[in-house]
């Protein structure tokens, strides 16, 4: 007895009233797409308040779960056994059998195990209603093994029943990364780094549905080309659960260049962070996206404090939206640790923001005074923008 296949759980899809239907069709294309990377052939399809994805060939079934479990929307899959209908007492056996081959050591064991049965008969035309099934199920359960005991309250074992146009059979519900399909929010473009937190907030956005693009401001020399490989990496790991995405790859070393040479240095850091939102939000608007993201909590860097972020804010007419806002570093390291990018992201290789760092930078930046000092560019630095986004590079990440 093997699993032939999943059943799909969702939430909050649930509660989408009349358009409920379109959350469930993004979230079988998602499923569908995201397969597509593991051994075997599925079907993926719906019923009323379930998808189900059942393999058509042989299929490696760890791989084929990870890549489930990265799937935007998914609150829980239940790997099942389909049984065909043969009536209460095939149903019966067939239970036996399950538990038998897959917990030999529960049933037979000296150790009593609990155990409790959950019927769900959305096909009324079986012989039983739901809780009649549980009963004359469990029944059958205690009488060929005499190790296993009923707890109706905190069972150790739960055999869920579901009685559809088939009969699934499962007793494992295994936690989905639940939030919803990505397509059904729109989309936004990323500011990504190389930094642990940026991922973070792409990961954190592509959970509510959101599609993600990205964009990395590279400096070469002074950022290596290793530099920009781990930004890659980062990107193919966060699409493992938003999808394909485009990476936008914008040679910033003039601007930087420029801004060193003409402002005060106290002032680099934000004065650079305003020229990468303003180049970030014209690639945005080429590529039809409705908003920017960034990987900023207040208070973490002296460019992420509350008057900072508002002088950085000032130049984008897009919203702005920050996910890790409230977090503290450690909570953003467990969700990085959690989604696999803290390894790479603790990788030795320098950004463009951290090596243009000054020793002593502004925490409380005056608008007017950044405005003031923005105009020593005016002679060229449009050009210089110009050129780092036509010689964008764009890797297609998938």
């Amino acid at each position: 007895m093997r699993y032939q296949a999943f059943l799909i759980k969702y939430a909050e899809i649930a509660i989408k009233g009349k358009n409920r239907y379109l959350f469930e069709d993004a979230l079988v294309h998602q499923i569908t797409c995201a397969l597509h990377r593991a051994e075997g052939v599925f079907k993926v399809y719906k019923t009323r308040g379930r998808i189900h994805v059942e393999a058509e060939s042989e299929y490696d079934y760890e791989e084929t779960l990870d890549i489930l479990t990265k799937v935007f929307g998914i609150t829980a899959i239940c790997p099942v056994v389909v049984l065909e209908d043969e009536g209460v007492e095939g149903l019966r056996g067939k239970v036996v059998e399950y538990l038998g081959k897959i917990y030999p050591d529960r049933v037979s064991g000296d150790q009593k195990y609990t155990f409790k049965v959950n019927t769900r008969r959305a096909r009324k035309n079986f012989p039983l209603d739901s809780m009649e099934t549980s009963a004359s199920v469990g029944e059958a359960v205690l009488d060929a093994y005499p190790a296993m005991k009923v707890d109706v309250h905190e069972p150790e074992l739960m055999i869920n029943i579901e009685i559809r146009e088939k009969i699934y059979l499962y007793s494992e519900s295994i936690k989905g990364a639940c939030g919803m399909p990505v397509g059904t929010g729109g989309k936004a473009m990323a500011l990504l780094s190389g930094g642990i937190d940026s991922p973070v907030a792409a990961y954190m956005i592509a959970k509510r549905g959101v599609t993600i693009e990205a964009v990395y401001f590279h400096a070469p020399p002074y950022t290596s080309e290793r530099a920009k490989q781990k930004v890659v990496d980062l990107a193919a790991l966060v699409s493992k659960y938003a999808g394909n995405m485009k990476l936008h790859v914008v040679n910033f070393t003039d601007i930087q260049m420029m801004i060193y040479d003409k402002c005060p240095h106290d002032e680099l850091t934000i004065i650079m962070r305003r020229y990468m939102m303003r180049i970030a939000e014209m690639i945005a608007k080429e590529e039809g996206c409705l908003s920017l993201v960034t990987g900023e909590s207040i208070g973490q860097v002296a460019s992420q404090t509350m008057q900072s972020l508002q002088v950085t804010n000032e130049v984008c007419t897009l919203p702005v939206f920050r996910p890790l806002i409230g977090f503290d570093k450690q909570e953003i390291v467990e969700v990085a640790e959690r989604i696999n990018t803290y390894e790479t992201s603790i990788l030795p290789y320098e950004d463009c923001c951290t090596i243009w760092v000054a020793k002593h930078p502004v925490t409380k930046p005056s608008l007017n005074i950044i405005k003031k000092h923005e105009n020593h560019l005016k002679d060229g630095v449009d050009q210089l923008v110009k050129e780092a986004l036509e010689t964008r590079e764009i890797i297609e990440i998938s």
